[in-house]
């Protein structure tokens, strides 16, 4: 699994010009599932997720995990985050999981993270052309890779 995560101070997706989804201060993450993905990769992503800190502490130190921010989260498929780049200008997704596996994993995602933090999980249409708006906070940006867990 690939995750890219935002800190923003606000995030929306929209499908067919209506707001699916909105939250203020958090975390928008763009999380792609590859091939043998499975629920284990997701806890170790939900479980780094829930303890980054990268919110500034009274002394502007990045000392302070979402919990401590009492921030929100809205957590958007993102299968182009599997993109194959190695031939040619066109991307292949060949290394992305097919529907059946990765419903279920962004599902299992979604609902682990809740879990994990005690908060709703805000949500685009897995499939659809989604629109998302976001004011990045800093900026800061991190990725993760299930396949680089050191």
């Amino acid at each position: 699994m690939k995750i890219v995560i935002q800190r923003v101070s606000h995030a929306k997706v929209s499908i067919d010009g209506n707001e699916k989804s909105s939250i203020g201060k958090g975390f928008l993450i763009l999380l792609g599932v590859a091939e043998g993905d499975t629920q284990e990769d997701a806890d170790w992503l939900v479980r780094k997720v829930a303890g980054l800190r990268v919110f500034d502490d009274e002394k502007g130190v990045m000392n302070r995990n979402i919990m401590e921010e009492d921030g929100e989260f809205l957590v958007i498929s993102q299968f182009t985050l599997l993109a194959s780049y190695k031939k040619g200008n066109r991307p292949s997704y060949i290394h992305a999981a097919r529907h059946e596996v990765s419903i279920p994993l962004y599902e299992y995602f979604c609902k682990r993270l809740s879990d994990e933090t005690g908060k709703d999980v805000g949500t685009g249409m897995f499939g659809a052309e989604m629109k998302v708006e976001l004011l990045n906070d800093g900026p800061v940006t991190i990725c993760m890779d299930t396949n680089h867990k050191e």
